[in-house]
């Protein structure tokens, strides 16, 4: 009979082998101004590069990717370049009362008008 191999997860070799990416990584990194690290679209082709290179050395261990392992590495990845990124939360406020009156108020008297309009036209019935 067909006899079933399975290639069990070498850990270690992938770990051996995630440094190499990292190394990659922070070398094209190197050509971005710090000041733009928080910008992905200044460095997207790089990070799309660490992430397959991660990738290819979890399959090369026979591992799965991602796995805890890499999910670790790449976040420690994360927090040596991007630590000082933070979203900046959309603060709300209020238009001025003047704009807001504005677009409460013609609804509401689009509202009227409409059902003014259909109350005359419903009594009006015998001429239309």
């Amino acid at each position: 009979g067909a006899r079933q191999q399975t290639n069990l997860c070498n850990e270690s070799l992938m770990l051996e082998k995630f440094p190499a990416c990292g190394k990659s990584f922070e070398e094209m990194m190197k050509k971005v101004d710090s000041r733009k690290w928080c910008n992905l679209t200044e460095f997207i082709m790089y990070y799309d590069n660490f992430t397959q290179c991660t990738e290819r050395e979890a399959n090369n261990a026979s591992c799965f990717w991602p796995n805890p392992l890499a999910e670790g590495f790449i976040t420690g990845i994360h927090k040596q370049f991007f630590s000082n990124c933070t979203s900046e939360k959309v603060h709300w406020e209020d238009p001025p009362d003047e704009i807001l009156i504005t677009l409460i108020l013609i609804p509401v008297m689009l509202t009227c008008a409409m059902i003014t309009l259909v109350v005359w036209c419903s009594k009006r019935s015998d001429i239309l």
